[in-house]
């Protein structure tokens, strides 16, 4: 049985899907099976898949788009190793990702989500993620509380998070209902029951697609409400502040898209003291100046420049 099961999920990525599994097959560490769900892609992406060597893969064709959440279920559920490795289908590994994994296994032995730090790459240029604890040292094994460390960007990712298959016994698996941060949910959940084993070095590269950014930012409508967690954020004041930063961040989405309803079901709940001042001042915004301020924000992005609203 292999260690590793990695867990490819496919819509229309043909422009992408060659080089993602061919980063897995060159890792070097080799204990692993790639399991790739192509969920009703219409592109070329399925003949590029069946092109590859079939010896390594398991393709599992879904008929129709299913979405993330189900595209992913169906992968673990197939999964024979004692660890799920996420892997999106645009999304790359460094041939040492896995080694880095393996490393911090040995170094946190009863742990059970490891992942490591990412590369975000915008039309050519790439810069490594910041987190929200101080790291003296470029690399660096650490464990950490999720909530507290992810307060700029997230410790998890779907292409950088191994998970031993017993917590999604525990805590479930993604939740289907939800089309869009279906993702924040899982880490939500394994947040509040799991520390993690995070290695500071950038073992991932994140693509975001050439596309405007302002143009890819969706609707909320499909996205959670957290509702689901207001006893424990009660008790949890880093979940409280976690959770009220994506509030801030959905809100903002809920007025681009002329959504008050959503944006107040929110705001109802989120704790001005949990932002900073220039989150405080932007969520003032009228919509016509927030449109600005995120196509500003493209252009920054373009330059290499990341400036989050968070």
């Amino acid at each position: 049985m292999p260690k590793f099961s990695v867990v490819i999920s496919v819509y229309n990525k043909e422009d992408f899907i060659q080089k993602t599994v061919e980063s897995v097959l060159n890792q070097s560490v080799q204990d692993f099976e790639i399991i790739i769900v192509n969920d009703g892609s219409t592109d070329d992406s399925a003949n590029i898949i069946k092109n590859i060597d079939q010896a390594a893969i398991n393709y599992i064709e879904l008929p129709q788009n299913v979405g993330a959440s189900a595209a992913r279920n169906i992968g673990i559920k197939s999964a024979k190793g004692s660890f799920i490795a996420l892997l999106d289908g645009d999304d790359v590994w460094e041939n040492y990702y896995l080694a880095e994994i393996v490393s911090l296994m040995h170094m946190f032995p009863h742990h059970y989500v490891f992942a490591t730090a990412v590369f975000k790459e915008y039309i050519g240029k790439t810069t490594a993620s910041n987190y929200s604890f101080d790291n003296p040292n470029e690399d660096t094994f650490l464990d950490l509380n999720y909530f507290e460390s992810s307060y700029k960007n997230s410790l998890l990712t779907s292409s950088s998070a191994v998970i031993h298959k017993s917590v999604f016994h525990d805590i479930g698996s993604y939740d289907e209902s939800i089309k869009s941060g279906q993702d924040t949910d899982l880490w939500i959940r394994i947040g509040i029951k799991y520390r993690v084993a995070f290695s500071t070095k950038p073992a991932v590269t994140y693509i975001y697609a050439p596309q405007s950014l302002y143009k890819s930012i969706s609707s909320v409508t499909h996205r959670p409400d957290y509702l689901n967690y207001l006893n424990e954020e009660e008790e949890l004041e880093s979940l409280k502040k976690f959770i009220d930063l994506n509030r801030y961040s959905l809100i903002l989405r809920a007025r681009l898209w002329n959504e008050p309803q959503r944006a107040t079901v929110y705001l109802d709940n989120l704790d001005l003291n949990s932002l900073n001042s220039r989150q405080r001042f932007l969520i003032n915004l009228p919509p016509s100046v927030l449109k600005i301020a995120f196509k500003s924000q493209e252009l920054l992005a373009q330059a290499g420049i990341n400036l989050s609203a968070f």
